[in-house]
């Protein structure tokens, strides 16, 4: 390994050799999707600052937006205090960060109010999933 990716050796990898990472949304602070990152998703995610994730179910480095044009512009990248998560804030392509066609991928909100509770959508759907990906 180079001297200019020993960065990388800071970060906590877990047993799969993968770290969480959150992306949030620069301007407006919202958390719009957690993913996972390995050291080659990070590594180009600095090279091109764009986010680059890791699909677990794939197998596979992920290029946000490689399919909808959703892509993440990544202004910062920070990791926590224990090292082993990383928070991305990024300028969001399109408005459009969950696979679902809306804002965040966290548009269900816990309501105890609702006979014993439930899971309640509180963002709407920005652009239909089936004109996004074909």
């Amino acid at each position: 390994m180079s001297l200019r990716a020993m960065w990388l050796n800071k970060i906590k990898w877990d047993e799969h050799g993968l770290v969480p990472v959150i992306a949030q949304e620069a301007a407006t602070g919202d958390v719009l999707m957690f993913a996972w990152m390995n050291r080659d998703a990070l590594a180009q995610t600095v090279a091109t600052g764009e986010a680059v994730y890791w699909s677990r179910s794939r197998k596979k480095l992920w290029h946000k937006g490689e399919e909808s044009g959703h892509v993440q512009k990544v202004l910062d990248i920070r990791i926590d205090c224990d090292e082993d998560v990383v928070l991305l804030k990024i300028e969001q392509a399109g408005g459009i960060a969950c696979h679902t066609g809306r804002h965040s991928c966290f548009f269900q909100k816990f309501d105890g109010a609702v006979d014993g509770g439930d899971w309640i959508v509180v963002d709407p759907v920005l652009k239909d999933p089936e004109s996004i990906y074909k």
